[in-house]
């Protein structure tokens, strides 16, 4: 198994791709369809004696630009199999238009977290500015589901559906001892691995309420998600940004953490200031936001307002949302996980 980094000017920092070169050959996930970023990865492809046309399958973690742009155009050099999870499968193969480029789904979503219109003419500004191309050419899909498997580079990867940040989003078990030329991090007796995509990241959290506006219960769905991380104990995991995860169960737990303190400061904001919308409370959160944190931070914040509105802890009266009980239990609104002991309250 091979990482390949490349460049991210967009969003949040360097992605990775994924290289598995055994009896056949396979790609997780492939980065934007931008030409410079097309050029590091036939770059770093060429480096394994690699071409677009020798790719045998794609295996995407999620539909987001930066993980699934050059899937389209790597299969159309070499008829690539491209495996993405059923509920993502509409934004990769171009039956569904995202976000940047719905004008409706913006409008309604806005109108939903009560963004003012300057900040709304500011985000709309920054989309028109990046989605030319982004997405790239759409691909042929095969759709899988929640433990299915799929054979890449001959090695079998299991389906882990973790949704949150993305309604498809999909980690890939695998055995480290199955990847030709990888050592398992964890030693002789690791046996367990993830491809994480988004799911789970070492430097940053992922977003979850503006990075897919699909996903019903954001916050609660990606709850469940950390807690499925923590459970499995996976001996290491590769994300798509950066570098790899040596503890991911604990890493897990962190994250789910910063969501318990984040819902704290949620009730915080509407216990200081009264009745707020989802772009008043993330001013509260955040402060000022540039780029694509116009949608993020709204998005983070609707996100909180939901899972607390879903446990009568909150009430939405029109875009805004009442505190009705001003002293709920934050933790029992969480799954716990036999790692929440060890996570040393920094929630990062």
């Amino acid at each position: 198994m091979k990482r390949i980094q490349l460049g991210n000017t967009v969003f949040e920092g360097e992605n990775d791709a994924y290289l598995l070169d055994g009896e056949t050959t396979a790609l997780v996930d492939t980065g934007v369809a931008l030409p410079d970023v097309r050029e590091e990865l036939a770059a770093g492809l060429a480096e394994h004696g690699v071409a677009f046309a020798d790719v045998d399958a794609i295996a995407l973690t999620h539909w987001h630009p930066d993980h699934a742009g050059l899937a389209g155009e790597i299969q159309a050099e070499g008829d690539a199999d491209v495996y993405v999870h059923e509920a993502d499968a509409s934004l990769v193969d171009g039956s569904e238009a995202p976000l940047f480029a719905d004008h409706d789904l913006q409008r309604e979503t806005f109108d939903r977290w009560g963004m003012p219109e300057p900040d709304r003419e500011r985000l709309t500004a920054f989309f028109d500015s990046v989605s030319a191309g982004l997405s790239g050419r759409p691909a042929d899909v095969t759709t899988f589901g929640d433990g299915d498997a799929i054979d890449a580079g001959g090695v079998e990867l299991e389906a882990v559906h973790l949704p949150g940040h993305t309604a498809g989003l999909t980690g890939f078990a695998f055995d480290p001892r199955e990847v030709p030329g990888h050592e398992p991090v964890a030693g002789a007796d690791a046996t367990q691995e993830l491809f994480a995509g988004d799911a789970l990241l070492p430097r940053y959290t992922p977003n979850v309420g503006g990075a897919d506006v699909r996903v019903e219960r954001p916050l609660a769905a990606y709850a469940e998600s950390l807690a499925r991380l923590v459970a499995r104990g996976f001996d290491a995991a590769h994300p798509g940004h950066r570098e790899r995860i040596d503890e991911p169960g604990l890493r897990a737990a962190t994250i789910l953490d910063h969501h318990r303190h984040r819902t704290r400061r949620v009730l915080d904001a509407l216990a200081d200031g009264g009745p707020a919308t989802a772009w008043e409370v993330s001013a509260a959160l955040f402060g000022d936001l540039s780029e694509i944190h116009v949608l993020h931070g709204p998005g983070e914040a609707f996100a909180h307002l939901d899972h607390l509105a879903d446990a009568g802890v909150v009430e939405r009266d029109g875009t805004a949302y009442r505190l009705v009980d001003p002293d709920p239990d934050v933790d029992a609104l969480f799954p716990t996980t036999p790692l929440d002991d060890a996570v040393d309250g920094s929630a990062g």
